[in-house]
């Protein structure tokens, strides 16, 4: 498939043929669905911790007669009944992480980048340069039309751009490294640049 290619300033500047195996696939939501699941259980820091009663430091002496009182057996002052007392099936610090097939991963991140070309929400720039300046590239944004946007740059953003960038709201800037498919779908349109196009087609050739 061809796509045309922008400039910064908002002008054509030719066409690129796309791959189908990257940008023309059907989208599988369960595909999307299952990449997403397994970041965010990733992601999960998992360091929520509530002492259970063998972790309560409380006088092991039992509070009262055993028979008598008219009231319950108890036998220590760490059940989780009393105030102080330790958690019943509290959490524990663990860790959410989740296994997923390396091979579904980069199905999903293929599918997710086929939802974006597919929704014509996908654009392709030049290159992503700027002279640092942020009123400069929020203008330029406008023109492209990109209001809530994942710009995706070759190996090395570049500095200036990146700067410019990291102040308006709902504008992530990553290197090709770094997409992913989280990032991509929670953004309405997804830039690459030519070097990022040529990253993924060497990636997923």
């Amino acid at each position: 498939m061809k796509a045309d290619i922008h400039t910064i300033e908002a002008k054509t500047a030719g066409s690129i043929e796309l791959a189908d195996h990257i940008f023309g696939l059907e989208p599988r939501a369960d595909l999307i669905h299952r990449v997403i699941q397994w970041q965010l259980n990733k992601r999960q820091q998992g360091t929520h911790q509530a002492k259970s009663r063998g972790e309560i430091s409380r006088t092991t002496k039992k509070l009262g007669p055993q028979k008598g009182s008219g009231g319950a057996r108890h036998g220590s002052r760490k059940s989780g009944i009393f105030v102080g007392g330790g958690k019943a099936f509290g959490p524990r610090s663990r860790s959410h992480e989740t296994s997923l097939n390396k091979k579904i991963r980069a199905l999903g991140l293929r599918h997710a980048i086929s939802a974006k070309a597919k929704d014509q929400s996908l654009l392709i720039l030049d290159a992503a340069a700027s002279d640092g300046k942020t009123k400069t590239l929020v203008n330029a944004f406008e023109k492209l039309g990109l209001v809530n946007a994942l710009i995706i740059d070759g190996a090395a953003v570049n500095d200036s751009f990146a700067k410019a960038a990291r102040s308006i709201p709902n504008i992530d800037v990553l290197p090709i490294q770094g997409i992913n498919v989280y990032d991509i779908l929670r953004r309405k349109k997804l830039v690459l640049t030519k070097a990022a196009v040529e990253a993924l087609e060497a990636r997923f050739k």
